[in-house]
């Protein structure tokens, strides 16, 4: 399997499918790159599409020093990796972590994007939820590190956002069950603490996000409950971007629903490529509910 070396020795590997435009899959904490199967499969017939295994992702290297998990050390990798392969401008497809990481990409490293696509975003983001998020992070990585990832896996996997997933799937579920419990243990605690718990609220970056001038895709499912008002919030901040909502799906939608999912993405990356997508018409914001504001 091909890799990249970070600017800080940590090597990145990588699956790659197709030609064209450059499209990479960035995968959340209960994921990785073989996650992005059912992606890789579709678009790879009209598009670059490359995977990563982030750092703490075995066959990625997986460092033991704490500082060397950040949420900028996770947006630079995505940087790392699209400059490393001469892929910018990219489009860029993150899930819940990977989503997070997507969008301080176009925050950061704007002129390595040619759109974001930001999906199930928002877990501990709104500020009155933050002291539970990390509460419960803090309690995960201990747990974690008492029994295990092949035992914790279950415990995760069986989150209030996933069962969904499970009722409709489980065949589905039970392979990202598995492939959840072959992930390391330190490197999915050291991702949790350094990765997860320390990133900024989203509420934060505000001011940033209205500046941000990339093509943007909020997708939500809508049994994902943290997500929903995240996601609402950067639909009204972010100036191009567009709300799509999943009907009856969970958190890992990629999986769950790939074929809604990859339709949903492909119609937005085509337009972005196409030249027809376009910012919110500022006269949509004044306020008025019925007659136009004078």
């Amino acid at each position: 399997m091909p890799s990249i070396r970070t600017d800080d020795g940590v090597d990145l590997h990588y699956i790659e499918a197709g030609s064209g435009t450059p499209m990479v899959f960035v995968h959340e904490f209960a994921g990785d790159a073989l996650s992005w199967e059912a992606q890789m499969r579709f678009f790879a017939r009209r598009y670059r599409c490359i995977a990563f295994f982030a750092r703490g992702y075995a066959p990625s290297g997986i460092p033991t020093d704490p500082k060397s998990y950040s949420q900028d050390r996770a947006t630079d990798d995505i940087a790392a990796v699209i400059t490393a392969l001469k892929l910018a401008p990219a489009h860029v497809v993150g899930l819940s972590m990977g989503a997070f990481a997507t969008l301080h990409l176009g925050l950061r490293h704007p002129h390595l994007a040619r759109s974001l696509v930001a999906a199930g975003v928002g877990y501990g983001a709104a500020p009155d939820k933050r002291a539970q998020f990390q509460a419960e992070i803090d309690a995960s990585i201990a747990k974690l590190r008492e029994i295990g990832m092949e035992k914790f896996a279950t415990i995760y996997a069986h989150g209030p956002t996933r069962l969904v997933f499970e009722e409709k799937d489980p065949r589905g579920f039970a392979e990202f069950e598995a492939q959840l419990a072959t992930h390391s243990t330190e490197g999915s605690a050291l991702t949790m603490q350094g990765v997860q718990r320390e990133r900024p609220s989203l509420f934060e970056l505000e001011a940033g996000f209205r500046r941000m001038s990339l093509p943007t895709l909020v997708v939500a499912g809508d049994e994902d409950d943290p997500t929903l008002e995240p996601a609402l919030y950067l639909k009204r901040t972010i100036p191009g971007s567009a709300l799509v909502v999943l009907p009856k799906c969970g958190h890992t939608m990629n999986i769950e629903d790939p074929d809604a999912f990859n339709r949903a993405v492909l119609d937005f990356v085509t337009a972005v490529d196409s030249g027809s997508w376009r910012d919110r018409i500022p006269a949509s914001l004044t306020g008025a509910i019925i007659a136009a504001k004078s």
